[in-house]
């Protein structure tokens, strides 16, 4: 069933805190000294509606970020149908979709199907059920490891000292492509330390994978420090679309 139409007001809302994130991120590159068009934003649109995602591919969104299995695929197979011409958000467009929450390897399958980035892999057996999964599905996936930069185990991340072996697991399969490394601020810490740490462990992987250049970090707060330390793709959520709805 199609999402409700948007709420008045809904494109201009995202169109403002949109706008805001961008200047944002500017202002961030130009202190870097790096150039915008290095710095990719993810949209988070986890929790909101796929009528919310198609009126930010509508405002230029190409990537849109999802961390819960189910949620994701019906909402893309809902954006798919709309594209397609069938029930579904008007002018639906699919922007590419990073998997960006924990994933656990009996997913794997299904989000293999849908997702085009997956930036959590942080275990071998994680790894080998993706790289199952995308050879079933016929495609090939780009992968992030995940860091933890705090050693917290209910946030996912391998420990800093295994991101390379684990690196060089994903950079072995046959349907996963690497493409760097991913990582969370941990909780009440500075993010410029974080971030750093961070930009040490993917130059050593880079050392051996040439090709994993891309660096996953910084969110609604912390997005200037991220962008400070060399990251690629940021992952905002809050600052663009809102307070998350009531969970259902």
């Amino acid at each position: 069933m199609a999402e409700a139409a948007a709420p008045t007001g809904r494109r201009e809302q995202l169109a403002a805190a949109l706008a805001a994130v961008q200047e944002r991120i500017e202002r961030a590159c130009t202190a870097a000294g790096r150039r915008r068009e290095d710095v990719h934003l993810v949209v988070v649109t986890k929790f909101f509606p796929a009528s919310d995602v198609a009126l930010l591919a509508g405002l230029g969104v190409t990537d849109v970020g999802e961390s819960r299995d189910q949620e994701a695929a019906a909402k893309v197979a809902e954006l798919r149908c709309a594209a397609a011409g069938d029930e579904g958000p008007d002018g639906a467009i699919v922007p590419r979709v990073h998997f960006v929450g924990r994933l656990q390897s009996r997913k794997a399958g299904s989000i293999a199907r849908y997702a085009d980035v997956v930036h959590s892999v942080d275990r071998a057996k994680v790894a080998h059920a993706l790289d199952r999964g995308a050879q079933a599905a016929g495609r090939t996936l780009d992968v992030l490891v995940q860091v933890s930069l705090d050693a917290d185990p209910d946030r996912g991340g391998v420990p800093v000292g295994q991101a390379g072996e684990l690196a060089d697991v994903v950079a072995g399969m046959g349907h996963l492509r690497l493409r760097g490394v991913m990582a969370v601020a941990p909780l009440g810490a500075e993010p410029d330390r974080a971030f750093a740490d961070l930009a040490t462990v993917a130059a050593g992987i880079r050392e051996r994978h040439p090709g994993a250049t891309w660096v996953s970090a910084g969110m609604s707060g912390d997005l200037e420090a991220a962008i400070a330390h060399g990251a690629t793709h940021l992952r905002v959520g809050s600052a663009i679309l809102g307070s998350r709805p009531a969970h259902r």
